[in-house]
């Protein structure tokens, strides 16, 4: 038997659910963040730049930088780092600061 992360603790995680990324389907786990999920599925990027379109993803993993930006459940900007994943999130790739229709 592999030794794994949960298996050297004796951890008994909840049972995965279901996001989705731009439609897609991925499985996260209870406790992770957004950003946790979407690496732990291989994707390392999700937003693009404002100047360029370069691709983005976490970048310090914290809530320190704004690299992790994504529209999650339609609201943009948000630092996938610190969302916790909720069964059934809407992630979508988000292009710069988001939709310019959106005012405050």
């Amino acid at each position: 038997m592999a030794t794994t992360p949960t298996s050297l603790v004796r951890a008994q995680p909840e049972r995965p659910f279901e996001i989705f990324l731009d439609g897609r389907p991925l499985t996260a786990l209870p406790g992770q963040s957004v950003a946790a999920a979407l690496w732990s599925a291989g994707i390392l990027a999700w937003r693009t730049t404002r100047h360029g379109g370069s691709p983005r993803g976490a970048f310090c993993g914290v809530g320190a930088c704004f690299d992790c930006l994504a529209t999650i459940n339609g609201l943009p900007g948000q630092r996938a780092c610190l969302v916790p994943a909720r069964p059934g999130d809407l992630i979508t790739t988000q292009e710069g600061t988001g939709r310019g229709d959106l005012s405050v």
